[in-house]
């Protein structure tokens, strides 16, 4: 039944590779008693390992797996996919591309039939892993032997044949030991007669030398790509320990320190979405060059200007008398109720812009990663920015509204003072004054007056439409800008030492997290040191 035995590597700090295995009768009984737990007293099988470890100053660190032998027909016991589970089983570790495969195959079989070569071939197409050992080569018919083989003429492989000859059952009943086969294995190579010439290349002595040289060059192969991997890795854990942040002091100086570094790189953040840096700063924009233009020509002049309100409107404010050339008092009555109409596209601008800082500001905190760690300074800083944005909005409010008030309280003269040449033009003053007292309630009157108030308050209009996007800018953009940080440091300032160290509560996840990279770096970084520390020179 032909066998397999891969040699999978880990790390190594020796050349010798001596594989020395004492199967005394407590360890093979011990094997023997896990088998049964596994499969129960059958033959059947279980793809669970069984782990001996085996210590010496004398041998490097790999595993060596010993697979079960590939069958083709299940005996009594087994399950009729034996064949099938056996294989898998096997690729399952022979795939692997850092196993060096050990192709077992008895000296007494066809090596054409071989099921190990034929499947060390499969994954291993180039040969780099696979080594062919014949066995039983005692064994063999009389007048018969392996030469063709071990000479590489009848079946080639890209390291040499070994042969092996190993105990026998009856040297096992007796408890021979390991030594004394070796032993008694050299003495048969050096006194046959067809293999008495290649003895120095035969045995399981011989076999751990091979495997040592060609375990010493693929390691040697692979440091430079293990030590690029190792050093990618400790980069890569460094960059990460540097989001998380490293740990915090525990003096009241140290962490009021740490708390304004993370005030300050807020704010870094905050102006760079204003400046342009980041996205949404544009938004702001969009409210004076879209909203606020909308909303002034959404008010609703032309009702309030009819002729049915206008013609109320001057009619009472002329009260008792009659104007004499222009309703001045009906004048300022409809303009004055026409900019109150400004108020709200005034205070809208003021808000659509506070809730934009307030959006950047949130934005801000999510991308400061130095911030992510401290859920409670996160909210202490939200809170304090955000109490600073409302004292910017109400000084807005007040300027925008300042300004409007500011039309109200003086109305340009230079548009009254056109208002009475109108009458004057043209004619007999006496019958121009007649005229205008016959038509001081027409309709087409009212009309006029209609359309004067709509001409000046498109005016005021243009101008309330330049100066309040200067007066909102000023009072929240520039104030947010510049005395955002000044408002933060304000707030730490008032902490006590206690409730410092209660704002860099960390989360306890990202504790964790940090903890698992610091115990990663050390072991990457120990590893680095471990290859740093061989020399390969021989």
């Amino acid at each position: 039944m032909p066998n397999f035995c891969t040699c999978q590597r880990k790390n190594s700090q020796t050349l010798v590779l001596w594989i020395f295995m004492e199967a005394c009768s407590e360890v093979r009984n011990e094997i023997q008693e896990e088998t049964d737990r596994m499969t129960g007293k059958t033959k059947q099988i279980s793809p669970v390992p069984i782990h001996l470890s085996i210590y010496s100053s004398n041998v490097v660190n790999l595993t060596l797996i010993d697979l079960p032998g590939l069958t083709k027909v299940a005996v009594e016991g087994q399950p009729e996919s034996i064949a099938a589970d056996i294989e898998n089983m096997v690729r399952s570790y022979v795939e692997k591309p850092n196993c060096i495969i050990l192709a077992i195959t008895p000296a007494n079989q066809d090596i054409a039939t071989s099921d190990s070569i034929k499947l060390a071939r499969e994954v291993d197409p180039t040969g780099e892993r696979t080594f062919g050992v014949l066995t039983k080569l005692d064994l063999m018919d009389k007048g018969t032997n392996a030469i063709e083989v071990l000479e590489g003429k009848s079946y080639r492989l890209q390291h040499p044949w070994v042969g092996l000859v190993n105990r026998s059952q009856a040297d096992i009943n007796r408890n021979v030991d390991m030594i004394a086969a070796r032993r008694k294995e050299r003495e048969f190579f050096a006194t046959s007669p067809d293999y008495g010439h290649l003895a120095s290349k035969m045995g399981s002595e011989y076999l751990a030398k091979l495997l040592s040289k060609h375990l010493e060059s693929v390691i040697r192969a692979q440091i430079p790509g293990m030590t690029s991997l190792i050093n990618k890795a400790i980069d890569e854990l460094e960059m990460e320990l540097d989001h998380l942040g490293r740990p915090v002091g525990i003096d009241a100086g140290a962490q009021l320190y740490t708390i304004l570094e993370l005030c300050r790189a807020f704010d870094r953040i905050f102006k760079e979405h204003l400046d342009g840096g980041r996205p949404g700063g544009a938004r702001i924009y969009g409210v004076f060059d879209n909203q606020l233009p909308a909303a002034l020509a959404k008010l609703p002049f032309d009702l309030h200007l009819s002729f049915q309100n206008v013609r109320k409107v001057v009619s009472e404010a002329d009260g008792y008398q009659p104007h004499l050339v222009a309703p001045e008092q009906g004048y300022r009555r409809l303009i004055d109720s026409s900019l109150n109409y400004f108020r709200g596209p005034a205070e809208a601008s003021v808000d659509a812009v506070h809730f934009l800082l307030k959006e950047l500001v949130r934005r801000s905190i999510s991308e400061t990663q130095e911030l992510s760690r401290f859920p409670a300074l996160r909210a202490e800083i939200t809170a304090a920015a955000n109490a600073a944005l409302e004292g910017f909005r109400e000084d807005g409010k007040k300027t925008t509204l300042r300004l409007v008030d500011m039309e109200s309280s003086y109305l340009t003269v230079d548009f009254f003072r056109r208002l009475p040449q109108e009458w004057e033009k043209g004619g007999n003053p006496g019958v121009n004054a007649a005229s205008a007292a016959a038509d001081r309630y027409s309709e087409g009157h009212y009309r006029r007056i209609a359309s004067n108030v709509v001409s000046y308050i498109g005016m005021v209009s243009q101008t309330l439409g330049n100066t309040i996007p200067k007066a909102v800018v000023y009072c929240q953009v520039r104030e947010a800008k510049q005395a955002l940080l000044d408002h933060l440091y304000i707030q730490v300032g008032k902490k006590q030492a206690k409730e410092l160290a209660e704002l860099l509560d960390e989360d306890p996840a990202l504790m964790e997290r940090r903890q698992q990279c610091i115990r990663r770096l050390e072991l990457y970084k120990s590893a680095r040191d471990e290859i740093d520390s061989v020399s390969w020179a021989r």
